[in-house]
Formats: C-alpha cells, structure tokens, sequence
C-alpha cells in the first residue's frame, strides 16, 4: 500500500522559518519517500506504508521537540486506479 502525508507545522513565522519546520523538513527530506514537495505553506511526500508511517513518527515527535505547538497532518491511502491515472 502506498501514502501520502500532508502535513504543517505552527507557530508559522514569515520572516523566517522556524527552527520546528526546518526539523520537519529534514526529517521528510531524509526519509525513504517519493514525490517530496516542501514548501512555506505546507509539505507532502508520499511513499511505502511503512516508510510513510516512520517518518510521520519522527516529524511529531522531532518537532514537537523542536518547538512546534501545532502540527496538523493528513494521511491518504493511494489507490492503484489514482496512480495509473497518474501515468496517463
């Protein structure tokens, strides 16, 4: 089975980026996902069950540590039917 996460990480600060949205953005980086989008508004990557649900582990818990106050995330199962719809 495959995921995809989206997820953001709060206190946002436009002026930089905190230092728990770096943590998390080095923690998805690193993780063996696929398709890993980062942005300042909101991240996604998606990959195998298990490598999906390890890094989502790491994210809270990296940055909760790391001064997050809020993480909001959402995880999807990816059908077959969407994927090769992709290829298409």
């Amino acid at each position: 089975m495959r995921l995809k996460v989206e997820f953001t990480t709060e206190p946002f600060d436009l002026d930089e980026a905190p230092a728990h949205a770096l943590v998390a953005r080095e923690v998805i980086e690193a993780a063996d996902l696929d398709a890993v989008d980062v942005g300042p508004f909101g991240n996604a990557a998606e990959g195998g069950t298990d490598a999906v649900l390890a890094a989502v582990d790491a994210l809270l818990r990296r940055s909760l540590g790391a001064g997050a106050t809020r993480i909001t995330l959402q995880v999807n199962v990816i059908s077959e039917a969407a994927r090769e719809g992709e290829g298409a």
